[in-house]
Order: structure tokens, then C-alpha cells, then sequence
């Protein structure tokens, strides 16, 4: 399975491949990094949309993960990428937003390693 993780905190790419080091070697999951919305959309358009699961931080300079969905959720209709947000603040208007716009997953940071793998293997 093909992750695109998009989050403008750079060292969250050596996170990932830490705890995901066996998944990646078996070749379970392939991780995708962008460090921003913009950055995320180019990698899906000149990738003919191969990540069917992408992680998004929801806070982040320039294009907000929020609005990253949205244009997500409008564009990339069949297959329908599955795409969970990501945030450090519990607020109930970013879940709200999120759901609204069609998110399929909502997680807080810092991120569960445990709970993330139990998710992405029911993806599987």
C-alpha cells in the first residue's frame, strides 16, 4: 500500500520510517513524503493518484490540510483515496471541518504508532 504522509515538520519523514522500518522492508507499506499541501497535490498529479491512503496535518503554512481535502475529495473520485487528518489540537471545529469535507479518519498528535499500524493493516 502507498502512503503519501504530508506534514510541513520535515523530521516526521525519519519518524515514519523508524517505526514503520520492518513494514517497509517487507514491502507491506511504501511511504510517499510531502511537506506541504502544494507539494502534495503535484506529487498526486504527476503520480496518476497511486497513494491510496494519505495522512495530512491539518495545520500548515500556506495550504492548510483542511483545504488540501477538499481539494482531494473534489478531484480524485475513482478509486477515492482514503485520508485521514492529523492534528496536535483536539477541537472539536477542526474534527467537525474534516468530517465535513470528507474525511474517512481523524488522528492526534502526537500519533499513536500502535493504534496508526492497527488502522492501515484493516486497510489492507
Amino acid at each position: 500500500m502507498k502512503i503519501l504522509v504530508v506534514d510541513d515538520e520535515k523530521d516526521v519523514q525519519v519518524l515514519f520510517e523508524q517505526r514503520f522500518r520492518k513494514d517497509i522492508r517487507e514491502k507491506r507499506f511504501e511511504f510517499v513524503f510531502a511537506f506541504s499541501g502544494e507539494e502534495a497535490l503535484d506529487y498526486l498529479n504527476q503520480n496518476q493518484q497511486e497513494a491510496v491512503l494519505i495522512l495530512s496535518d491539518i495545520n500548515m503554512p500556506g495550504m492548510s490540510g483542511l483545504e488540501l481535502l477538499g481539494k482531494i475529495k473534489q478531484k480524485y473520485l475513482k478509486p477515492p483515496p482514503v485520508v485521514m487528518m492529523i492534528t496536535a489540537y483536539r477541537d472539536d471545529e477542526n474534527y467537525n471541518m474534516a468530517k465535513k469535507l470528507g474525511a474517512d479518519d481523524f488522528l492526534t498528535k502526537p500519533l499513536d504508532f500502535n493504534l496508526l499500524k492497527e488502522k492501515l493493516n484493516h486497510r489492507t
